[in-house]
């Protein structure tokens, strides 16, 4: 059974999976992972990226992939989140997924995917990956689930504060997946509460960005690690950072000590050097994936090199 949404107030009393660009739910289906009615919402009105008479920008959850990286309001003013919609997934799959969806997706873990292996998101007592394979698990382990929070397009605006709207509050992004603890959660949306709006806050002119991913693939493959970054260099040096991680928790996670290392140092390989170091701070990685930590200081290294020579 399908129900379609084409205004917010019709959800109410709905029954079934939430679909918007479908590419993470059909996947689902077809695994057997996912199965009964669906409640389609690919007609909600919400495809706008406007920017504001404030400065701030407004990007519509029904917006693709695609859209976030091409329009020239974020190419233009938001580098690190453009970059990092440009560098994930398909060609295909960009112009056909959400960008609410990419932020709402659930876990690519394969216990997860696998309709006869135990997993919490599934309603099961233990996570299987934890006792079983997790070379790409966390390695910052709030405990529950052993797989990383896959959304690469969530770390980026984490480096940003973005803060979303749905149908029910506005909050935060980090608030969107709050601290690990819920563990067989992906994210902290009510039962039938639609996401449908991310605003961004004012360009920062002049702003150096990069997003790299270290993958075992040249492309369309999920990270081991990827970080989005936010650098700004006046007179040498580097005035504001913002620093936005993602294969490394449950949650996607910002850097702060990465950030505050940087805050007023030279812009010189040194620094960079000397930062990306932090970024292992407090890891506790599970057995498999502690070469992963290394993976992080290497992948974020990179970015801020690419940042600065943006």
């Amino acid at each position: 059974m399908l129900t379609l949404i084409t205004k917010p107030e019709e959800i109410k009393g709905a029954v079934g999976e939430i679909r918007a660009g479908g590419t993470d739910l059909h996947d689902r289906y077809r695994l057997g992972v996912s199965s009964g009615p669906i409640i389609d919402i690919h007609k909600l009105p919400y495809t706008d990226i406007t920017q504001n008479a404030d400065g701030t920008t407004t990007i519509g959850a029904m917006a693709t992939i695609d859209a976030v990286g091409q329009n020239p309001i974020t190419a233009k003013g938001y580098g690190a989140l453009a970059k990092a919609a440009n560098g994930l997934a398909t060609p295909q799959i960009r112009w056909a997924a959400t960008f609410g969806g990419s932020l709402l997706q659930r876990t690519r873990c394969w216990y997860y995917r696998h309709p006869q292996l135990p997993c919490t998101k599934k309603g099961d007592a233990v996570c299987g990956g934890r006792d079983g394979h997790h070379p790409n698990g966390v390695i910052f382990d709030h405990g529950g689930c052993a797989h990383p929070h896959p959304s690469t397009l969530a770390a980026a605006l984490l480096a940003y504060d973005a803060h979303v709207r749905t149908t029910e509050r506005e909050m935060p992004i980090a608030d969107l997946y709050g601290d690990g603890s819920q563990h067989d959660r992906d994210h902290l949306l009510h039962q039938n509460e639609i996401l449908t709006h991310v605003t961004l806050p004012a360009p920062v002119v002049g702003e150096k960005t990069a997003y790299f991913r270290s993958m075992s693939r040249f492309e369309a493959e999920w990270p081991i690690v990827e970080c989005s970054v936010r650098l700004v260099v006046r007179d040498g040096a580097i005035a504001a950072a913002g620093i936005g991680a993602g294969g490394i928790s449950q949650i996607p996670m910002r850097l702060p000590n990465v950030e505050a290392a940087l805050l007023g140092k030279p812009a010189t390989q040194a620094t960079l050097e000397q930062a990306a170091h932090l970024s292992a701070a407090g890891a506790n990685p599970l057995p498999q994936a502690a070469w992963k930590v290394e993976m992080l200081v290497g992948t974020l290294l990179t970015a801020m090199e690419l940042a600065l020579a943006d």
